[in-house]
């Protein structure tokens, strides 16, 4: 059992780290060096994504950036796969994957945002869960009219998903995880958000005392 136990965990650590390394890939940073030869962190919002990209190197780069970022997350669940069929490992590949988009090693730990590797890593990992993240993001959209936030409310009612599927409670947890990560990692646009949001209130607020 103890033998077992060690193969287990040695399989684990194995394939999270080379999904780590495979997330640390980011293709828009590399993307924008070779054809512009600039850092791509030092313009615009600073993130390495496909949005950020687009501003550089117009819809082409956006593109490929996006198609980059998705497969790779895809590539880290089809690969773990073929290594291991317990799925907990696979879930711990999809995590390690998002946090070497967010926090590559080779550019100090500061990377994207971690949609899109999370997303192609959930279509090959859950059909169920991909469902659902659309079906919440339609929703939230059709709301706000805007991405950001419904693409985080979405993330963050996945774990109820996967609860309401019936996923065992390891699962639901690294499901919960994976959206704090993707969480954390807007961050920043959550208060720009809030703070535009906060603008318009008190804008309609002051027009209203003046009616």
């Amino acid at each position: 059992m103890e033998q077992l136990r060690s193969a287990n965990w040695n399989q684990a650590s194995s394939i999270a780290l080379a999904a780590y390394g495979l997330g640390c890939i980011t293709t828009g940073y590399y993307l924008v060096k070779l054809w512009k030869g600039l850092d791509i962190r030092d313009l615009g919002s600073g993130s390495v994504g496909a949005k950020n990209v687009g501003r550089t190197l117009g819809w082409p780069g956006f593109v490929l950036t996006l198609l980059g970022d998705f497969g790779k997350g895809a590539f880290a669940v089809w690969g773990a796969r073929h290594f291991t069929t317990d799925e907990h490992i696979v879930a711990l590949a999809i995590l390690a994957v998002v946090a070497g988009h967010i926090w590559p090693v080779q550019l100090y730990f500061h990377g994207g945002k971690g949609i899109a590797t999370s997303l192609g890593a959930l279509l090959v990992f859950d059909g169920y869960l991909t469902t659902g993240f659309v079906i919440l993001f339609a929703l939230a959209f059709a709301f706000w009219h805007k991405t950001v936030l419904p693409g985080l409310f979405a993330f963050l009612c996945l774990p109820l998903v996967s609860l309401y599927h019936g996923d065992d409670g390891p699962k639901a947890v690294l499901i919960s995880i994976l959206a704090g990560v993707v969480f954390i990692a807007h961050r920043k646009n959550l208060t720009e958000e809030f703070s535009h949001f906060a603008e318009r209130r008190n804008a309609e607020a002051k027009n209203n005392r003046q009616d």
